[in-house]
């Protein structure tokens, strides 16, 4: 397999995995409206961490930017 196959099949397996872990978490809706709240969530972060919604709201604007493994080794 080459690197690119790697990559691209890397790819689709996180793809496959977020499909699957969205569909199967109950009481979750997939779509909000505008102006509607965010639901509360917990992501790890590029530092290792673990970071929640509730941890930064009303102390600092929250940004979700999602880049999955944008081509890197990590």
């Amino acid at each position: 397999m080459t690197k690119h196959q790697s990559v691209s099949h890397d790819s689709r397996l996180h793809v496959l995995a977020l499909a699957a872990f969205f569909l199967l978490m109950p009481g979750v809706t997939l779509a909000l409206e505008i102006g509607d709240k965010a639901p509360p969530f917990r992501l790890p972060g590029s530092d290792g961490a673990t970071h929640q919604l509730s941890d930064y709201l009303g102390e600092k604007p929250v940004v979700l930017a999602f880049f999955p493994k944008a081509f890197t080794g990590g």
